[in-house]
C-alpha cells in the first residue's frame, strides 16, 4: 500500500492494495505510472487527502488504448504524470498584447521566468526564442545555455539578450525588418523542466493593394509574394488588413495575404463588391491553391531609412528617361511600397502624376481636393501606360546613408533596368541634354 514518502522509484514494477478496490499493477516509467484494472474510477477516488496530498501532485491523462497483455477485454491502461513537489518548476511570463515598433527601429520582446529553487544554477538555464508562422512553421532565432549564445540566419548581428538581471529571458531585436513581424516563442529550460510563452512584434506601416502590368487576378500565392518583395513590402496579415479596413481600406479585388488565404476588405458594399445588402467588413475566400489559383494581393511595407520626392523637371519624361533622371539626382526610381510608406509616414501629398519603378503611374494625396482625384486621401493610381511614348514626372527614392555609394549602385543596376528597347549606350530620339 502506498505510504509517505513513497516515490515513483519505489513503485516501479510493483503490486500494492488500494483500500476497498483489491490488488492493481503499477508500472512506472521515468515519471509515469501505469495503471491496469478494470474499474478506473474507483481508484481516482482513492485519491484524496490526506493519503496523497503531501507525496505528489498527480495528473490524469485519460486515454483509451489497448490492455496490457494478461488483462481481461474489459482492462484498460490509464496513465497518471506524477510530478514531484518542488521538482525545479519553470514560470515564463511574457508581455500580453503586441510590442509595436516600425522597420529600422530597435524593440525588446520582453520574457521573464521564475525558477523554484531560485538558487538554480544558471550556466544549467537554456533560452531559446523562436519564431512561430501561422501555417506552425518554427524558424529558430536565438540560442542561449549560460553564457553560450547562438544566434540564426538574417537574425544574426540584430538579436541579443538584455540582460536586466536574474530571470530576466528577453532579447533586443535592432534594425527591425518587415520579415521579423510576427509571433515569437520564449522557450525556459532547466534540465526536464521547462514552459514557454509568447509574444507578437507588430509593425507601424499601411496595406496597399498590388497587381502587375499584365492585370488583375493574375498571380498565384508566389508571385504575389514575390510582386510585393519587390515593392519594398511583404503579404500582409490579416490582421494587418482588418486594421486597414478599420481604417477606412476599400477594395474590391480579392488578394493573397501571407497565410494564403484570399480575402479583401469593403467600407462600403455595394452590388458590384459581392452584394449591397451585405455588410461592411473583411471577405473571405478562405484558403486557396496556392499554385493553381490567381489573384490580386495585398502587401505591408512600413516606414523607411530614405526619402521619396518628387523630382522637379520642367519637361515630362518616359521611363527611360525617367530611370536616368532619378539615378543623376543620386536615387532611383521609387517602388510602389517607398510611395506608399512616403504618403502615410512623410505625409507626401503631390498632385501630380509620376512614373514608378514598375511603370505604373501613381501620385499621392493627403490632403484630398477636388481636382486631384476625389475626396478621400491616399496613393491614386493611373494605371500602367506605354512606357516608351507617354510622358510624366517621376517620383524618386534616396536612401539616407552615403549618397556617392547609392549612386554607384544605381549606375550599376541601370542597365538591368532599361527597356530591351533601348541601348545603354544610347538615348531615344525624344531624350534631351537636360537629363
Amino acid at each position: 500500500m502506498f505510504h509517505r514518502g513513497t516515490s515513483a522509484a519505489n513503485l516501479r514494477d510493483s503490486h500494492v492494495t488500494l483500500p476497498h478496490w483489491g490488488p492493481v499493477s503499477l508500472y512506472v516509467l521515468q515519471q509515469s505510472v501505469i495503471i491496469t484494472g478494470e474499474d478506473y474510477s474507483q481508484f481516482a477516488k482513492q485519491l484524496q487527502p490526506p493519503i496523497f496530498v503531501n507525496i505528489f501532485t498527480v495528473v490524469f491523462i485519460l486515454t483509451s488504448v489497448s490492455s496490457l497483455p494478461g488483462e481481461t477485454e474489459k482492462g484498460r491502461r490509464k496513465v497518471v504524470h506524477v510530478l514531484e513537489d518542488e521538482s525545479g518548476a519553470v514560470i515564463v511570463q511574457t508581455a500580453p498584447g503586441k510590442v509595436v515598433t516600425h522597420r529600422g527601429g530597435s524593440i525588446t520582446l520582453p520574457c521573464r521566468f521564475l525558477h523554484e529553487p531560485e538558487n538554480t544554477d544558471p550556466a544549467r538555464i537554456r533560452i531559446k526564442w523562436t519564431k512561430v508562422t501561422d501555417s506552425l512553421q518554427f524558424e529558430d532565432v536565438f540560442v542561449a545555455l549560460g553564457k553560450q549564445e547562438r544566434v540564426f540566419g538574417s537574425y544574426r548581428g540584430r538579436v541579443f539578450l538584455e540582460q536586466a538581471g536574474p530571470g530576466d529571458a528577453s532579447v533586443i531585436i535592432q534594425n527591425v525588418t518587415l520579415e521579423d513581424y510576427g509571433r515569437y516563442e520564449c522557450e525556459v529550460t532547466n534540465d526536464m523542466e521547462d514552459d514557454t510563452g509568447f509574444v507578437n512584434l507588430d509593425l507601424e506601416g499601411v496595406v496597399f493593394p498590388y497587381y502587375p502590368r499584365e492585370g488583375r487576378y493574375k498571380l498565384n500565392y508566389h508571385q504575389a509574394e514575390d510582386a510585393c518583395k519587390h515593392q519594398d513590402a511583404i503579404l500582409a496579415s490579416h490582421s494587418q488588413l482588418h486594421k486597414a479596413w478599420l481604417d477606412g481600406l476599400d477594395w474590391c479585388n480579392a488578394g493573397w495575404l501571407e497565410d494564403g488565404s484570399v480575402q479583401y476588405p469593403i467600407s462600403h458594399p455595394r452590388d458590384e463588391c459581392g452584394r449591397k445588402d451585405n455588410p461592411a467588413g473583411v471577405r473571405n475566400y478562405g484558403y486557396r491553391h496556392k499554385e493553381d489559383e490567381r489573384y490580386d494581393a495585398f502587401c505591408f511595407t512600413s516606414k523607411m531609412n530614405g526619402k521619396v520626392y518628387f523630382l522637379k523637371r520642367y519637361k515630362k519624361v518616359n521611363f527611360a528617361e525617367a530611370l536616368k533622371a532619378c539615378i543623376r539626382d543620386g536615387s532611383l526610381v521609387a517602388k510602389v511600397g517607398q510611395l506608399y510608406a512616403a504618403w502615410k509616414f512623410q505625409l507626401l501629398d503631390r498632385c501630380e502624376a509620376g512614373w514608378l519603378e514598375d511603370g505604373s503611374i501613381r501620385y499621392p494625396i493627403v490632403n484630398p481636393r477636388s481636382r486631384c482625384g476625389g475626396s478621400q486621401p491616399g496613393v491614386r493610381h493611373l494605371g500602367f501606360p506605354d512606357k516608351k511614348f507617354r510622358l510624366y514626372g517621376v517620383y524618386c527614392f534616396r536612401k539616407s546613408a552615403d549618397g556617392t555609394k547609392v549612386a554607384s549602385k544605381m549606375t550599376k543596376d541601370l542597365k538591368k533596368s532599361l527597356p530591351k528597347w533601348q541601348s545603354s549606350n544610347s538615348l531615344p530620339a525624344n531624350t534631351t541634354n537636360s537629363l
